[in-house]
């Protein structure tokens, strides 16, 4: 009887070993946490085109239009 070149719990030599679910998803746990961590600095560092309280009294003016012509028509 032949015998496998290698026994299927391990691999031949050079053979780069397999991912495991484990591996990828710890991989993407980094990844996604890196790119939240950059967000955080890009977000602290400024550099904002338009200040956050422009950006509410605009939202509140539109709601207020909004109401407006739901009420009073």
């Amino acid at each position: 009887m032949t015998q496998p070149s290698h026994e299927p719990d391990r691999r031949p030599p050079g053979e780069k070993p397999e991912r495991t679910v484990e591996d990828v998803m710890w991989s993407r746990v980094e990844r996604r946490r890196e790119r939240i961590r950059s967000q955080i600095q890009r977000n602290r560092a400024g550099g904002h085109k338009v200040p956050t309280w422009v950006l509410a009294v605009i939202l509140g003016v539109l709601l207020l239009g909004w109401l407006y012509l739901i009420i009073f028509d």
